[in-house]
């Protein structure tokens, strides 16, 4: 199936609009966790903690994050991409927000462990590699692929000197809201990724004959 077919298929949904869709979740998805270092220092003397109460809390995170995507995985088969990037979105979104007001380890596990390990195995760029494959003519996979794993990449570069950048303008705590509020962006960016469930024909696929 030719390009033209298979854009005019998905309407709007171009597979540009597609692919740099899938590249900016990547990024905003991979983007605050390779940051998190930058908040090691302030929140461990705001909490008047040491610093095995934050490694345990990433360490938490990476376990949740991994056990978590091929359940992520299973379900955006069933519900589409858009639904479990989004829950994974929110919940990434609220775990960097109560991190930031954490006066408890045990409120700093539930947030930067818990809600963040989930929520990056709800809106990863596992997710979004999966919806590529489904929604992209074969010719632009490879292109998609290599695009979006870039964009995590570059992600995890760009938003370690935008944490210090804001640490240092404001404090801590709005470096973590915002970023939140970055995490957000992530609902409008999944329409684009939208996908049927297991079994239905995809926009993609070229009808057969009979």
């Amino acid at each position: 199936m030719s390009m033209t077919v298979a854009a005019s298929r998905i309407g709007w949904r171009t597979p540009a609009v597609v692919v740099g869709c899938g590249c900016l979740v990547a990024l905003l998805s991979f983007g605050p966790r390779s940051a998190l270092g930058q908040f090691l220092n302030p929140l461990s003397l705001a909490g008047n903690w040491g610093r095995d109460v934050f490694s345990l809390a990433l360490a938490l995170q990476n376990l949740l994050w991994g056990i978590g995507q091929p359940f992520a995985g299973a379900l955006a088969d069933r519900f589409g991409a858009t639904r479990v990037l989004s829950i994974g979105a929110l919940l990434y979104a609220a775990g960097l927000v109560l991190m930031a007001y954490a006066t408890t380890p045990a409120v700093l596990h539930l947030s930067a462990g818990v809600l963040i390990g989930f929520g990056l195995s709800g809106c990863s760029f596992n997710l979004v590699i999966g919806a590529l494959g489904k929604l992209l003519p074969a010719t632009w996979r490879s292109l998609a692929f290599g695009a979006g794993t870039a964009a995590g990449s570059f992600g995890q570069f760009l938003f370690s000197p935008l944490a210090r950048a804001l640490i240092d303008a404001y404090d801590w705590q709005s470096a973590l809201v915002v970023f939140s509020a970055l995490m957000l962006l992530i609902l409008p960016l999944s329409l684009a990724l939208s996908n049927h469930p297991t079994g239905a024909r995809m926009p993609s696929e070229p009808r057969r004959n009979r």
